[in-house]
C-alpha cells in the first residue's frame, strides 16, 4: 500500500486573515475556496514557501472543527493520497488506528472519497483517494 503527502490541514477562524498571515512565507491560494456541507467546513488549499497547506474553518458551532479550535489546536491533521481507500484503512486499523469519518465523497476533491483515521498517537490522519 502506498500514500503520498498531500497537505497538512490548518484550522482557523478565518480563512483571509490566516493566508494573509502566510503570504511572508510565500504562500498563495492554490485554486478557489470550497465549502463542503456535509463536514460543516470551508476550505482554501494554500501553495508556495512549503509543503500544500489547507486552511479550514468551521462554517456553523456544530463543525467538528470548532471544538478543536477551542482547544486551542491550529495543525488539524495531515493528508495522504492513496490508491485503494479500503486498503489504506485496513493497513492503519493494523497498526491500532481508529476511523473517525468513515469514507466519505468531499466537495474539496470534486468528490472523491475521504477518510480521518485517529493513528495510536493521537495524529488526525486524512486519507484521499486518488480516483
Amino acid at each position: 500500500m502506498k500514500l503520498s503527502f498531500h497537505h497538512i490541514g490548518v484550522a482557523c477562524h478565518d480563512l483571509d486573515s490566516e493566508s494573509v498571515k502566510l503570504e511572508p512565507l510565500g504562500y498563495h491560494s492554490e485554486g478557489e475556496d470550497f465549502a463542503d456541507p456535509l463536514q460543516r467546513v470551508a476550505g482554501r488549499f494554500l501553495v508556495g514557501g512549503g509543503p500544500r497547506l489547507e486552511l479550514l474553518r468551521p462554517t456553523s458551532d456544530a463543525s467538528p472543527l470548532a471544538s478543536w479550535l477551542k482547544g486551542g489546536v491550529k495543525l488539524y491533521h495531515l493528508a495522504y493520497e492513496t490508491e485503494s481507500l479500503g486498503e489504506a484503512i485496513q493497513h492503519l486499523q493494523g497498526q491500532r488506528a481508529k476511523v473517525v469519518v468513515p469514507p466519505v465523497c468531499a466537495v474539496a476533491f470534486a468528490g472523491r472519497r475521504i477518510a480521518f483515521m485517529l493513528l495510536s498517537n493521537m495524529l488526525l490522519t486524512e486519507l484521499i483517494e486518488t480516483a
